[in-house]
């Protein structure tokens, strides 16, 4: 990239620059930026920099060492949060069977619950298994960036976020908005209150979570870690899973680098290698 400061740019950003996002964002988070985001980190930290009236770039990084309030402002700013409801289907599906199949079920974390949508459609899968919003099951949500956890808890989402949901989900889950909120639509109360949203770090050696856990979603988060990192992650998930436990990833995750922690037993799902699990109730 450009040393110098290109007439279409606010702020003088170099190289430099970039690499101490980098370098700052995987001490901070485990998350490792590619090449190709410079120009993303760019638009995301200048706006920090507007808000906080600073002189640039280097003033910016200056002001995050001396500042440990701005560490999680800049994780926010350089996260990325895609989802979608019932987004790869398939997994719901899986879910539903693993209900059925293991009526003790207690616990199920979402552990990149951005701003909500998998969450939620973990909560419709239980509550319909259920048919009551009433259920023994704890659901977990859980995210880095603490402004996708307050949009997942508000539950309000455009309109046009809910149309792939089938008619009768609509119906049951979601109330269209009217007035302000004309052209929303917020999850029903009895839903929310079946989630328990906290922020976590995955690189936290300790989580606020109770254990055992019997269903992980964590889909496409562990592509932003290096294989260390990951690694350490999966071990400390599997630690947390029941025997009998399912970690559900992402389409474009593959762990058959770790056999000594996880095993494969579908499209995208594992469960921890048996003698594994050391966790506690």
């Amino acid at each position: 990239m450009s040393e110098n400061k290109p007439l279409d740019r606010e702020f003088a950003y170099t190289s430099v620059h970039f690499n101490t996002a980098r370098t700052t964002l995987y001490r901070l988070a485990g998350i490792k930026l590619a090449d190709s985001k410079d120009a993303m980190v760019y638009s995301r930290l200048v706006r920090r920099i507007r808000t906080l009236k600073l002189a640039g770039f280097s003033a910016y990084f200056e002001h995050l060492l001396s500042h440990e309030n701005e560490h999680q402002e800049f994780i926010n700013a350089l996260t990325t949060n895609q989802t979608a409801f019932f987004r790869e289907p398939h997994h719901f599906e899986v879910l539903k069977q693993y209900l059925i199949d293991n009526p003790d079920t207690r616990r199920i974390w979402c552990a990149a619950s951005s701003t909500g949508e998998e969450p939620y459609s973990i909560a419709i899968v239980v509550a319909e298994h259920f048919n009551s919003f009433k259920t023994p099951i704890e659901i977990i949500a859980s995210d880095i960036d603490s402004g996708v956890l307050k949009k997942a808890e508000m539950g309000i989402y455009p309109l046009d976020r809910i149309d792939t949901v089938s008619d009768i989900r609509k119906k049951r889950f979601f109330h269209r908005g009217r007035g302000a909120q004309l052209g929303n639509v917020r999850v029903v109360p009895e839903l929310k209150q079946m989630i328990k949203f906290i922020r976590i770090n995955l690189l936290d050696s300790f989580w606020s979570l109770k254990t055992p856990i019997d269903v992980i979603f964590c889909r496409n988060v562990m592509i932003y870690f290096d294989k260390e990192t990951q690694e350490v992650i999966l071990k400390h998930m599997m630690n947390s899973l029941s025997e009998d436990g399912l970690y559900i990833a992402g389409h474009s995750e593959n762990f058959n680098m770790f056999p000594q922690i996880i095993t494969a037993v579908g499209q995208t799902t594992y469960r921890p290698v048996k003698g594994l699990m050391s966790a506690k109730t």
